[in-house]
């Protein structure tokens, strides 16, 4: 039983560094990389350090319908808004919900995540 044990450790030491030299030489990650580089990218020139610093700007814009579902990745990165009033918005029926994202209102369905209603911030 020691020696199995002994054998699957060292088997496995041996077998790590061959998997990573197959997927480092891959056609996919090349294609995967070629996939990004039509991205806006900004540029910063540090005279003092004479470095440049390139950091990619990605843009996600929803455009939210009324009856669309909210992912559970969208829900957990809402703010609920429980002064409406500030807002002037209606008081939410029960079972739903004011959220805001990014700029704008949108009444939620607590128990679905539908979206009842929408509102544009001023």
């Amino acid at each position: 039983m020691k020696r199995l044990l002994i054998a699957l450790v060292a088997s496995s030491f041996l077998a790590t560094p061959m998997a990573f030299a197959q997927t480092a030489g891959s056609f996919e990650l090349a294609q995967a990389h070629d996939r990004y580089r039509h991205r806006q990218v900004d540029r910063h020139v540090d005279k003092r350090v004479e470095k440049t610093i390139e950091k990619r700007v990605i843009i996600k814009k929803k455009h939210w319908a009324r009856g669309y579902r909210l992912s559970p990745a969208e829900r957990r990165h809402m703010a609920y808004v429980h002064d409406y009033r500030r807002y002037r918005l209606r008081p939410p029926p029960r079972g739903q919900q004011w959220v805001r994202i990014d700029n704008d209102f949108l009444l939620v369905s607590l128990a679905t995540g539908v979206i009842v209603c929408l509102a544009a911030a001023h």
